[in-house]
């Protein structure tokens, strides 16, 4: 991590390697990245495939896998956001893989023979530079799934490369990346100190700096401060010791996003303020421990304390520019009613007591109309 680290590609990856380079639409030829890769990669085999989409496709993969089994790829390296580096994951399975790669995301099982990657990070929101994370969809039929895929070799994260980011994108970045952070603290009071505080730490740290970074967007702290905070909220480091995950929010947003294509990171800032109201009496101790730490929130009964907490998340959201309400976007009942069919087709139950049913997911949504 750091200035010109990009470089270090030279040394990194083994010469003899066939690489596959995946790309997403273009960006990283206008803030100097492309050609920091390919001078760093001049002397080696390489190959590119372009047009990763913001939700990665495996209709697009597809086209990838083909691609790289035809160049005989045995090194993949994604250099993007975290959809570049989700999807190259599932090319990495898909080209040791005789089937259509759908059929690794269907099976919902962990995925352990690929070829190796490695991620240059353009975008900090997803952590998936050191996870082994990658969600996948199917536009054809509407589906988002998350898998469990292979962990980068290696990932080199320059916050310089974040300086051309559009507003808009920083904003979906934060939210991701505080959401991860909540998926994995805002279930039970009492499990780990050192986690609670490690979670509280990184919350603290987006809230201070987010005001900042939309205000100073080419900041080399504040930008290495987000970076990093992004790649600790999700690379397991704070759910150590068996702390409770909940992932509710996510699964609810992975299927606005499936359904309207809303961005992922946007998504989430709409559903969690209502998974907390919704799930409150549950939550409630936890979210009156949040409250009090990180929103200093400290008068009032406890059910007016957690009412202040959600509000004040809700602010927090909308003062990144986002919408935080269904109506804002135009969806209405007829979503809130698929999602919670699709929940119930697929039998699903999520949160940290799995209760979040279809029934419940409609509930959440409903709070958020």
């Amino acid at each position: 991590m750091g200035r010109g680290t990009i470089a270090l590609l030279t040394k990194e990856i083994p010469a003899d390697k066939r690489i596959l380079i995946t790309f997403g639409g273009g960006s990283v030829k206008k803030n100097g990245v492309y050609d920091q890769v390919t001078e760093a990669l001049k002397n080696h085999n390489t190959v590119e495939f372009w047009g990763i989409e913001p939700n990665p496709s495996i209709e697009t993969l597809r086209k990838a896998i083909e691609l790289g089994k035809q160049e005989k790829t045995n090194f993949l390296l994604a250099v993007g956001g975290g959809s570049v580096a989700d999807g190259t994951k599932l090319i990495a399975a898909g080209l040791l893989y005789k089937g259509d790669a759908w059929d690794l995301v269907k099976l919902r099982k962990p995925i352990t023979d690929t070829v190796p990657m490695a991620t240059v990070m353009t975008l900090p929101a997803t952590g998936t530079e050191m996870n082994r994370n990658a969600v996948i969809s199917r536009y054809e039929t509407k589906e988002k799934y998350g898998i469990a895929a292979n962990y980068p070799v290696f990932s080199i994260l320059d916050p310089e490369t974040t300086f051309s980011l559009p507003q808009n994108q920083i904003a979906y970045g934060i939210v991701d990346t505080f959401v991860h952070i909540m998926e994995q603290y805002l279930t039970v009071t009492g499990v780990s100190r050192p986690m609670d505080r490690w979670a509280e730490g990184l919350l603290q740290t987006l809230v201070e700096i987010a005001p900042k970074i939309i205000d100073n967007p080419t900041d080399y702290n504040l930008m290495s401060d987000y970076m990093l905070s992004s790649t600790l909220a999700l690379n397991g480091f704070i759910a150590l010791g068996g702390v409770p995950q909940d992932w509710a929010t996510h699964q609810i947003g992975h299927e606005l996003t499936a359904l309207h294509g809303l961005a992922h990171g946007h998504s989430l800032a709409i559903v969690l303020p209502g998974t907390m109201n919704v799930l409150r009496a549950k939550k409630g101790d936890k979210i009156i421990q949040y409250g009090e730490r990180i929103w200093k929130i400290k008068e009032g009964n406890r059910n007016e304390r957690i009412g202040k907490t959600i509000i004040k998340t809700n602010e927090f959201f909308r003062s990144l520019g986002l919408t935080t309400h269904l109506s804002e976007e135009g969806i209405g009942y007829e979503t809130v009613n698929e999602i919670e069919r699709r929940f119930n087709e697929r039998k699903v139950a999520f949160g940290e007591n799995a209760n979040v049913t279809g029934a419940v997911a409609k509930l959440i949504l409903q709070d958020r109309l």
